[in-house]
């Protein structure tokens, strides 16, 4: 078994989508050839296909752009549309290198002409497939955790209910909480505790007076 075949590696569940039965037949031949332990699913029609991928995990889709019920680069929109992170290799007629580019520009991870296609093709194909994909939804997913990140900032430089008596602040919920609690959830700050010279004064009179006549002496500052 050749390094192109080994790079894929179980388990691999793949809907074919694909009404010529000669065409499937060839394609799950060259799967069998790849990996046995690859599950192969087929539906000939897109609508068929949907609901399949609605109940079924499935790793990859192989797409035929012309179907029954859809054709041309409005099948891989639909399908895109649908299974935003599924990867999608369309499998086309055409040998028009402008129309792989397109079909890749709306959300296919590869295009495979149908003729051309082998068993190592196919292996390298899918294997580069689920990899450029697993790429993508990381990327987005960092950017949702981005934009998260960056909406909780923007609710901290908005403005805050907080309590003129006890200073705690009212979150969205409408639940009160401490300032280093709701500082602490929202941002990543993190807290020392220590005494401010107000609240030394007013708890430990004694204390302050002491530290006070230190601070004069400069025999230290006031913490």
């Amino acid at each position: 078994m050749s390094d192109t075949r080994s790079m894929l590696q179980p388990p691999l569940r793949l809907l074919i989508i694909e009404d010529d039965k000669e065409d499937a037949y060839l394609i799950r031949e060259m799967l069998a050839d790849v990996r046995r332990e690859v599950q192969v699913f087929q539906a000939e029609r897109l609508a068929a296909a949907l609901e399949q991928l609605a109940h079924e995990s499935v790793s990859l889709v192989l797409l035929d752009l012309g179907l029954p019920d859809s054709q041309g680069i409005d099948t891989l929109r639909t399908m895109v549309a649908r299974m935003p992170s599924l990867p999608v290799i369309v499998l086309t007629g055409l040998r028009d290198r402008d129309f792989g580019i397109m079909a890749i520009q709306e959300g296919a991870q590869d295009y495979l002409v149908k003729g051309q296609i082998n068993a190592d093709l196919l292996a390298r194909a899918i294997a580069y497939a689920l990899e450029r994909k697993k790429l993508e939804n990381e990327k987005h997913k960092l950017i949702l955790d981005l934009q998260e990140a960056l909406a909780k900032v923007k609710t901290l430089s908005g403005m805050l209910p907080i309590c003129s008596s006890c200073k705690q602040i009212r979150d969205d919920k409408g639940y009160w909480n401490q300032v280093d609690t709701y500082l602490h959830e929202h941002s990543d700050v993190e807290f020392s505790h220590a005494l401010c010279p107000d609240c030394a004064k007013k708890l430990y009179p004694e204390y302050y007076d002491k530290m006070t006549q230190a601070q004069d002496k400069n025999e230290g500052p006031f913490r």
